[in-house]
């Protein structure tokens, strides 16, 4: 008599649900679909790390290049000489080309082109900074 009394008093949740009877191997499917997502999200974080800091770098490479090129006594060359040493030595911005273009004998301005180190083969960052200042100059009273 007790076994008929237990088992018709069950406990709802220990029996098998009959909708849930096809959900073998879902968390599998689930656990791949996440994966996706966020390995995309982790790779998207890197690659916007990579490229505020090429621009960071082609920034201050014009930004010393003005410095060196505005002093008494040098040019546009010598501010193009150390914007090139500075990238050089970072190598965060890849086919760098710095120019002078625009300076002149009051305004010295360096450009740095180039582009970024890429995660996804066939994606093209480029990179565009400048920095200009006035030239140094003697004054008399």
């Amino acid at each position: 008599m007790r076994g008929q009394a237990g088992s018709r008093w069950r406990r709802p949740w220990a029996r098998p649900c009959p909708w849930l009877e096809g959900d073998r191997g879902s968390g599998s499917v689930e656990l791949a679909v996440l994966a996706v997502v966020v390995l995309f999200l982790v790779f998207a974080t890197i690659q916007t790390g990579m490229y505020f800091h090429a621009r960071s770098v082609a920034r201050s490479a014009a930004t010393q290049g003005v410095e060196a090129g505005r002093q008494i006594g040098t040019g546009p060359g010598d501010g193009v000489a150390q914007a090139e040493q500075l990238l050089a030595k970072y190598n965060s911005v890849r086919g760098a080309s710095v120019s002078a273009d625009g300076s002149g004998a009051e305004r010295i301005r360096i450009t740095v082109r180039g582009t970024v180190a890429t995660l996804v083969p066939g994606l093209e960052l480029d990179v565009v900074q400048h920095a200009e200042a006035p030239v140094e100059r003697w004054s008399t009273p």
